[in-house]
């Protein structure tokens, strides 16, 4: 078999570790270090640069390098780098690729089979586009795992005979994640996760470059907030200066000639203590509070049944964060893991569980759960809504897991059913992340509710889901194994205007907005059948499928034309 790393892929920094020996081992760069900025960029020769190197060039080509690029997984975004756009799935791609190419340096041999860590909050969409990225540079993905459940792999080799419960808190470079495991007899069974893909060291640095912007411009009259190459500067200097608080009770802030002004240079000379930060930052400290008090409500733990609290990710330096921690639990958090590099240890540690390094009767035994509820898009039984979330697997149920529900028919006559995938934890289908969809034919035809369906969801530890649906009175059957590369991409559905059909159904699509518009705060099943529809037509446009495009447009002209009849 060929070799198997962990990767966490980070922020604003990702590691790379091997199992081997019988323990985990990290993985040096180029540059012979353990840390790889998550950083990549194009240099002058229009050659890709990435790690330390495209770090650096941040600072003077800010508009040729990108950097925490993580943040924008799943969002359909895309940076811009000279005069090219790229997906946060090209440039974690182009991460990856360094990651594999030092990893082979590193062990000599080739390099192509990973397990790559993610935030345990981590959506469908934004998994799928990790394992694409990492796909295209080389690597079979063998498993995605959760970060926090990484940390406590890492934590739950050197104690195997615990019976305890643990809460992971990972506070990285752009995600706040929190876990809670249970861990008796090697086995490490997650309870309950929570967490924000929008919290982390990222926003600490940001809270401390508007002061420092807010400060220059008070006391120099000049804005520096369009200024790219001094933003850059000021950016570095955040960081830095979050770091030195960590040990030292004020840091000094000297950016010589950060700009110009009336023909002179300008200087940044400022000092922050460590109490102006605390307090400068204090909203986002309380913002990792509700995820927390989620954790604990979802697994039924009171605070004082914790055993044992880890830090996890380098933001956890801080020393507020510990400070916090242990007012909010009552306990202090243990040092066990290294905040940096357990995370990358414990994916190797699951690289060596399935490469076999790690034989079952010597290993720890490890479930998970998932982040999100899963289910399909029903009606709520009164004949008027049929945009109700029906949640098949609720969010944090063990994986791997199988579940199954039945459905009624809905209609009289009614012969085929259309199962639309969803995940999320709004009671409205549509206000969740739409997964995919399909056809189930052949129901016998007969009164409204004499047919049902049993929708089957199998959810895997990858987190891939296969969606099963049986006719109960004749045994017929669809499946469908969601199209995941489809499902991770999030298309911008205002660029139907420049799909090669949009004259075509330009009128239809103003006259639906219109519709929708006036009769806004509906909730009926009209209304959904409508704003469903209509971006459904809008991502057919999109990918030119004709299919789809036929389909949408007669729905909408069908429920439309019925709405202009009714009273």
């Amino acid at each position: 078999m060929s070799v198997l790393i962990g990767i966490d892929l980070g922020t604003s920094t990702t590691e790379a570790a091997i199992y081997r020996h019988g323990q985990p081992e990290m993985i040096l760069n180029l540059d012979g270090k353990a840390v790889t900025p998550s950083a990549v960029g194009i240099d002058e020769a229009g050659n890709w640069v990435a790690g330390a190197r495209a770090k650096a060039q941040y600072l003077l080509e800010p508009e040729k390098t990108a950097i925490e690029v993580k943040r924008m997984t799943g969002t359909g975004e895309t940076i811009t780098l000279g005069k090219a756009e790229y997906t946060p799935v090209e440039l974690q791609e182009k991460l990856l690729s360094y990651v594999r190419q030092y990893a082979c340096a590193y062990l000599g041999e080739n390099v192509d089979r990973a397990v790559i860590s993610v935030p345990a909050y981590f959506d469908h969409a934004q998994r799928m586009e990790t394992i694409l990225a990492g796909e295209m540079a080389g690597f079979t993905v063998e498993r995605i795992i959760n970060e926090p459940t990484a940390a406590a792999m890492s934590y739950g080799l050197e104690h195997m005979d615990e019976e305890s419960h643990v809460l992971v808190y990972d506070l990285g470079g752009g995600t706040f994640d929190v876990t809670l495991l249970e861990m008796f007899g090697g086995v490490l069974e997650v309870k309950a996760s929570s967490g924000d893909n929008q919290l982390g060291g990222k926003d600490f640095d940001e809270l401390l470059m508007k002061e420092l912007y807010r400060r220059f411009e008070k006391k120099h009259h000049v804005s520096l907030r369009q200024n790219r190459q001094a933003a850059a500067r000021i950016k570095e200097a955040a960081e830095q200066c979050k770091m030195d608080l960590s040990s030292r009770d004020s840091s000094q802030i000297l950016l010589p000639a950060l700009c110009v002004a009336d023909g002179k240079p300008v200087d940044m000379n400022e000092t922050i203590t460590r109490p102006e930060f605390v307090k400068l930052t204090a909203e986002l400290l309380e913002r990792t509070h509700a995820p927390m008090e989620q954790v604990l409500q979802d697994a039924g733990i009171d605070r004082e049944d914790i055993d044992q609290i880890i830090l996890v990710g380098g933001s956890t330096r801080m020393p507020m964060i510990a400070k916090d921690v242990e007012a909010f639990f009552g306990k202090p958090p243990v040092s066990a893991v290294h905040p940096e590099f357990a995370v990358s240890m414990g994916a190797s540690i699951m690289g060596g569980i399935i490469s076999g390094e790690i034989k079952p009767d010597e290993g720890l035994i490890m479930t998970d759960v998932n982040a999100f509820s899963l289910g399909i898009r029903a009606g709520d039984g009164s004949g008027f809504n049929y945009n109700v979330m029906s949640v098949i697997i609720p969010r944090n149920t063990t994986i791997p897991v199988s579940r199954t529900e039945k459905y009624d028919t809905s209609s009289d006559n009614q012969t085929e059913a259309k199962i639309e995938v969803y995940q999320g934890e709004s009671r409205l289908a549509s206000e969740n992340h739409f997964l995919g969809e399909f056809t189930i034919r052949g129901i016998p035809k007969g009164k409204k509710g004499k047919e049902s369906i049993d929708v089957t969801f199998t959810y895997d530890l990858n987190a891939l889901l296969k969606v099963t649906a049986v006719i109960s009175s004749t045994g017929k059957e669809a499946t469908t194994e969601i199209n995941l590369k489809d499902a991770a991409e999030k298309v911008d559905l205002e660029k139907w205007k420049d799909a090669s059909g949009a004259k075509e159904y330009r009128t239809l699509i103003r006259r639906v907005e219109r519709m929708l518009k006036q009769e806004e705060g509906r909730t009926d099943w009209v209304q959904a059948e409508i704003a469903i529809a209509l971006n459904r037509l809008k991502e057919a446009l999109i990918r030119e499928d004709e299919d789809k495009i036929r389909e949408y447009s007669d729905i909408l002209e069908q429920i439309t034309g019925d709405r202009r009849k009714r009273p």
